[in-house]
């Protein structure tokens, strides 16, 4: 599609992704929508991955590249594909993953049919860094639930999320601030302008690199998150146990009892019962 104007642009950051990359990029070029521009934005990687962005800008026209000229991290980088995006709807993707051929076809429908959403996401496919599929992560689907147990968890998948740009204006964009945890910040700030919602549907497969998750980089993301919860209480009325649970989470961050990979083992076995 050569129209200026899409009706989604699909916003792409990446950094040193040349593995993975080209698969990632594939998987939105063959979406059976096809009214979308591909934003891809290069965070100033010292690998490949601006090579093989460039290779696919000459070969498909939907396919928009920039690049940094410092490494501005995920929030800024983000930033700056969303304020030169024209789409009605920005939908995430990221550089190591995999969109399913109607992930965009599917959330176009649904929020064309449900103006009053905001934001809405999917269900993921977890993978291990080879492609072998390890598991699934599910969401609540309506916005009654995801309000209900939006202090115990982040309610959507980040890279499988398609937002109202008009909605995301009014929001505000990324605070880097909360970076790690700039994605769940944000849904905060939608949540009070739109309602939220998820499909059942499989959008993306979701790609895990086994140990990526280091203690300082786990330690950053969980007090972020615990930040972020803080200052929406009262706008969200969180409730005692949602208090008591993220007080609970403050207590495992400043002493640690277990390692980032167990940690994130225990949350998912027990995540369907918070």
């Amino acid at each position: 599609m050569r129209n200026t104007n899409p009706l989604v642009s699909v916003i792409m950051p990446a950094y040193n992704a040349e593995k993975y990359i080209s698969e990632a990029i594939k998987s939105i070029l063959n979406q059976t929508f096809e009214n979308f521009k591909l934003i891809i934005i290069d965070d100033c990687s010292t690998d490949k991955t601006w090579q093989i962005i460039n290779k696919y800008r000459k070969i498909d026209k939907r396919v928009i590249a920039f690049r940094n000229n410092k490494n501005l991290k995920l929030s800024r980088t983000l930033n700056r594909g969303i304020r030169v995006a024209k789409g009605k709807y920005i939908a995430r993707m990221d550089a190591d993953d995999i969109s399913f051929p109607d992930r965009l076809e599917k959330q176009v429908k649904f929020m064309e049919a449900n103006p009053e959403v905001g934001v809405s996401g999917g269900t993921m496919v977890i993978t291990d860094a080879s492609g072998r599929v390890t598991g699934e992560r599910s969401y609540h689907t309506t916005d009654e639930k995801i309000r209900k147990k939006i202090f115990r968890y982040s309610p959507f998948c980040h890279p499988a999320v398609i937002i109202r740009k008009a909605v995301l204006t009014d929001s505000g964009l990324y605070n880097h601030y909360y970076n790690p945890a700039e994605d769940y910040e944000l849904y905060f700030r939608i949540g009070l302008h739109a309602k939220f919602a998820n499909l059942k549907d499989k959008l993306i497969k979701y790609r895990v690199v086994s140990d990526s998750m280091t203690v300082g980089g786990l330690r950053a993301m969980e007090f972020k998150t615990i930040k972020a919860r803080k200052k929406f209480y009262d706008l969200y009325q969180a409730s005692l146990w949602d208090r008591v649970y993220t007080f609970l989470l403050f207590i495992t961050v400043v002493m640690p009892i277990i390692t980032p990979n167990q940690k994130l083992w225990l949350f998912n076995k027990i995540r369907k019962f918070l």
